[in-house]
């Protein structure tokens, strides 16, 4: 549904973030500066004003993504105290909500395309990087420390997927949804899980 036109000057982060709730819905080849505009209610001269053109509306967006779906969510993680907490903070961000996973899976569908390949592979190192430094300082050697780090992140992805398939299969919230994280977080540190999950 287009939005209604806006009295205001669109600025860069609009059509960005447009552009990031597009790619969740219909995929990468979604993402061009006429339907973006819109559905923003804009023209496409405001598209061409802020993007030379449809590379650069993707490569900005998914600047965007790689911000807010990654070093936003580290940042989140590192305000725990501890590597446990750092870790249960971690799974309770990407984890414990119900999404947004179309964006991640649709860029995972794209994944050879020229405009994604690189951004799609620099993320998933970063994120799998920062899962091993977890585990490391949790104490593992660095090869089990790796072996974790890609069971976690292959977890994630698992989880995604199964949320946006079949969303009832995951617990949506309450005592069942803090149980199923501290499950998932004893799994990963090969523990039994707490017998009174956090809140």
């Amino acid at each position: 549904m287009p939005r209604e036109a806006s009295t205001r000057r669109l600025s860069r982060d609009d059509w960005t973030a447009e552009a990031l709730r597009t790619l969740g819905a219909g995929g990468l080849a979604s993402v061009a500066i006429e339907p973006i505009a819109a559905r923003l209610g804009a023209t496409k001269g405001s598209g061409y004003w802020h993007f030379r053109g449809r590379a650069d509306l993707v490569a900005a967006t998914l600047a965007r993504w790689e911000v807010e779906h990654t070093e936003a969510v580290i940042a989140q993680a590192e305000t725990g105290p501890g590597p446990v907490d750092r870790m249960r903070e971690l799974l309770r961000v990407v984890l414990g909500r119900s999404g947004p996973f179309g964006v991640e899976l649709a860029l995972l569908a794209s994944s050879d395309d020229p405009l994604v390949a690189p951004t799609v592979r620099r993320v998933t190192q970063r994120r799998i990087d920062y899962l091993t430094s977890l585990f490391r300082e949790l104490g593992f050697d660095a090869a089990l420390a790796d072996q974790r780090a890609l069971f976690a992140y292959t977890t994630y992805l698992g989880h995604a997927q199964l949320t946006r398939t079949v969303p009832d299969a995951v617990p949506r919230g309450g005592p069942a949804r803090a149980a199923y994280l501290e499950s998932v977080l004893a799994t990963l540190l090969g523990r039994e899980p707490d017998p009174a999950p956090p809140g």
